[in-house]
């Protein structure tokens, strides 16, 4: 092979065809995280299909109410840091249902904002062991099915994976994390016939997004920070539909909203423009600065 075989082969790639469409009509999916938000549209989304569906919650109640509003779903609490439980419940699944075709590996938490120097080390912790060791926990006791059924995976990872972390940072590497599995699952399932697709999202419109970028002062700030392009916010349902339709495609990945595909290519070259911008940002370092003492300092709420 000379210098230009792999750009030419790459380039190939990029114009050519991807996979055949993938129906889930008659398949079955399991969703993590799925009592709420993206993961309970997503359950919707591909019922209405025609799949069925198993949705998985830490939350009993959650999981209970989410697959009683759709025929025939599967509503099971467990918690994806539990390596043991979540390989019970993907066999449960198989066996409820007769196969398991897709997994989505959804669950994920965000800490309160701090910095690495001022998070709780059991906050961080937390974080890595849902976002990232819970899709792991997620995926890997369901690969033989999906093999043997020749069918997909989706690792949702964030936006968040391609900027600094700051103020975030145990939610950027637990994405950033999530991001390689993906990647890496993509590759290593073809061989098999089966596909992968890492989710990427910016801010979705959530309760969550409301309490840390609406409610607080300091995050107000920091999303105004953003381009505006890179702020417009999606709904859960516009989230999921990206996910089900990359799903049809067996796409390698799906980004929303769009503006942040443009980052997504250029991310190698802005990168290196945002790391040295933003070390040298005076109005940056004073927000990270009240962060810290607002982290640091006694709640007087408290008492």
């Amino acid at each position: 092979m000379n210098a230009f075989d792999l750009p030419l082969r790459a380039a190939r790639l990029l114009f050519a065809g991807g996979p055949a469409r993938y129906d889930v009509r008659g398949k079955t999916v399991l969703i993590t995280g799925a009592g709420d938000g993206i993961g309970r549209a997503l359950a919707r989304e591909l019922h209405q299909r025609g799949a069925a569906v198993a949705i998985l919650d830490v939350r009993a109640a959650a999981a209970t109410a989410a697959a009683a509003e759709l025929p025939g779903a599967l509503g099971l609490a467990v918690d994806v840091r539990d390596r043991a439980a979540m390989a019970r419940a993907v066999s449960q699944v198989a066996a409820h249902f007769g196969r398991l075709d897709v997994v989505v590996a959804n669950a994920g938490i965000t800490p309160p904002p701090a910095t690495i120097r001022t998070i709780d080390p059991d906050a961080f912790d937390r974080v890595i062991d849902v976002n990232l060791t819970g899709a792991f926990n997620t995926v890997h006791p369901a690969l033989d099915q999906v093999i043997a059924n020749r069918g997909h995976v989706v690792v949702v990872a964030s936006c968040a994976a391609f900027s600094p972390g700051m103020g975030g940072a145990a939610y950027m590497v637990s994405k950033s994390g999530a991001e390689q599995l993906g990647r890496a699952l993509r590759l290593e399932l073809a061989p098999h016939g089966a596909t992968a697709t890492t989710a990427y999202f910016g801010v979705v419109e959530t309760q969550l997004a409301r309490t840390t970028l609406d409610e607080d002062p300091l995050g107000r700030e920091l999303d105004a920070m953003l381009p505006a392009p890179l702020r417009r916010r999606i709904t859960a349902e516009q989230a999921a539909r990206t996910i089900a339709d990359g799903i049809a495609r067996r796409t390698a990945r799906t980004i929303a909203p769009a503006a942040w595909q443009a980052y997504a290519l250029t991310r190698g070259i802005a990168d290196i423009v945002l790391d040295r911008y933003l070390a040298e940002d005076s109005d940056l370092h004073r927000l990270l600065t009240e962060l810290e003492r607002r982290t640091t300092s006694p709640d007087p709420s408290r008492g």
